[in-house]
Parts: structure tokens; C-alpha cells; sequence
């Protein structure tokens, strides 16, 4: 760029500062992350639940603004309990949480969900597509699949899972160290970890409610609270081959809920 010629009367000189600063604002402004209001809504679905305290209706709450483009807020929906966060699944399917003193579980699945077995040991989990989020609490007995978790995949924070050994109430084979043999990690952060568990393959996809089988579950696990007792935020999916793009907007939402909520 040329320099100005400071022999300018300074009327000029104002009237081209002026007009180079118009020229930049609207670049500033392109450059501004989206505000809250201009973000694309989807439904909340207020998902039944049962756990310590008994059954307990599903929560009502209004649209919610979700950073991700129009085309997947038109197949997505925010489920959530009574108790616990909120995840992002496909629009239309079937939702169902428990919880208790060490955390909750929200299930959504385009199946129906058997909420007369699934806090006894008859219930199987889901054979296919499922969405699973499950919050653990580090200041309660959500510890230990907190420092199970951290013996896995989280180096950075081992004192923690050490600090749980060390109690004997579970014994120390308990805790396997290092990630499973056949997982893809995708690290985020020291407390934010993405997973691929390949097809038929035990991992952490398969540590939770979803049975493994042809296709491969994906998810992330975030650690937060990290001042206190430290909480595990863990997204485990299935989703069928035509939805399968919308799998990156809900690893990103919760992603983006840790950081707001201080990770």
C-alpha cells in the first residue's frame, strides 16, 4: 500500500481516514462468530425418566439455537430429561433417561425404548442406531467410571484415576491403562478425546448401552469440573447411513457445551 502524502490539507486527510475505515469495518464485522439470536432453532423434546426418586415426567422447554447449518437443524432435535444436560439426536426419534446419585443416562433411539426393563438386568441395550449421553459425577460413585475413563484415554489427568485405586474399593484390574487396541482417538484437548470404535470390535463405543455389530460407534468424551470433584460428559452414536453426516454436530455441541460451562 502507498503512503499518504502528509502535505494534504486536512480536511483530505480526515475525509480518506474516513473512508478507509468504512472499508475495513464491514471485513471486522464478516469476521464476528454468529450471535445466539441469528442461530438456527430446533425442537425440545422433553424426555420421560426414572432413577432414585422414582418416574418423573418429561421437562418442557422451547426451541433452542443451535450452531450448525439450516439444513441440519431441519434433522436434528434437543432432548432432555428432567435431570442431567441436553443432546442433540435426530428429529422424530424416542427418548428415555435414568439417574441417580452417581449421574444420569439419556437414550434416544428411532426404536422404541423398553422402559419397563431398562433399570433391571433383562435389559440388552440397543442392537442398533442409538444415541447415548451419559454425565458421571466425580464427587460421588460416578468416580470410578470416571478414573476407568481417565486410565484409558486421559494421561494428562492419571492422579486422579490413581487417587481411586488407591481407595481398594475396586480392585486395581479395574482400571486397564491405555486405549483400547483397535479405537481411533482423536484428541481435542487434555480433556477432550473423539472416539471411533470400529465395527464388531470391543472399545469405548461398546462401554455403554450400545451392543456392537456391523457398523461402527462413534463419540467424545469430555472432562470438566476439573477445580473440584471432576464430571465425565459421554457421547456415545449409531446413527444410520443417511444421517450419519449429522454425527460432527453433535460431537461439536457438546464440545462447545463444556467450554461454555468452563471445561
Amino acid at each position: 500500500m502507498g503512503t499518504m502524502n502528509l502535505n494534504l490539507p486536512i480536511g483530505f486527510r480526515c475525509a480518506i481516514f474516513a473512508l478507509c475505515a468504512a472499508c475495513i469495518q464491514p471485513a471486522l464485522h464478516s469476521q464476528a462468530p454468529p450471535q445466539k439470536e441469528s442461530l438456527p432453532r430446533v425442537p425440545f423434546v422433553g424426555c420421560k425418566s426414572d432413577g432414585q426418586e422414582g418416574a418423573l415426567d418429561a421437562p418442557t422447554g422451547s426451541n433452542q439455537p443451535v450452531n450448525v447449518s439450516a439444513e441440519q437443524a431441519q434433522q436434528l432435535a434437543y432432548y432432555k430429561a428432567e435431570y442431567g444436560q441436553g443432546v442433540l439426536a435426530p428429529r422424530g426419534w424416542n427418548c428415555f433417561a435414568t439417574y441417580g446419585s452417581n449421574g444420569s443416562n439419556l437414550y434416544v433411539s428411532p426404536q422404541a425404548i423398553d422402559v419397563k426393563n431398562i433399570l433391571t438386568d433383562r435389559w440388552k441395550g440397543f442392537s442398533g442406531s442409538a444415541v447415548q449421553l451419559t454425565i458421571e459425577d466425580g464427587g460421588t460413585s460416578g468416580r470410578f467410571g470416571i478414573a476407568r475413563a481417565i486410565a484409558r484415554v486421559f494421561p494428562a489427568h492419571v492422579d486422579f484415576a490413581q487417587k481411586i485405586i488407591k481407595e481398594g474399593i475396586q480392585p486395581a484390574s479395574s482400571f486397564p491403562s491405555g486405549p483400547f487396541p483397535a479405537d481411533k482417538l482423536t484428541y481435542k484437548s487434555k480433556e477432550i478425546v473423539e472416539f471411533e470404535t470400529p465395527a464388531n470390535t470391543d472399545g469405548l463405543g461398546t462401554e455403554s448401552a450400545l451392543k456392537k455389530n456391523a457398523d461402527p460407534i462413534i463419540g467424545v468424551l469430555v472432562l470438566s469440573n476439573l477445580s473440584a470433584d471432576v464430571d465425565l460428559s459421554r457421547v456415545t452414536m449409531r446413527l444410520p447411513v443417511n444421517l450419519a453426516s449429522l454425527s460432527s454436530a453433535i460431537i461439536q455441541a457438546v464440545e462447545a457445551d463444556a467450554v461454555s460451562t468452563g471445561n
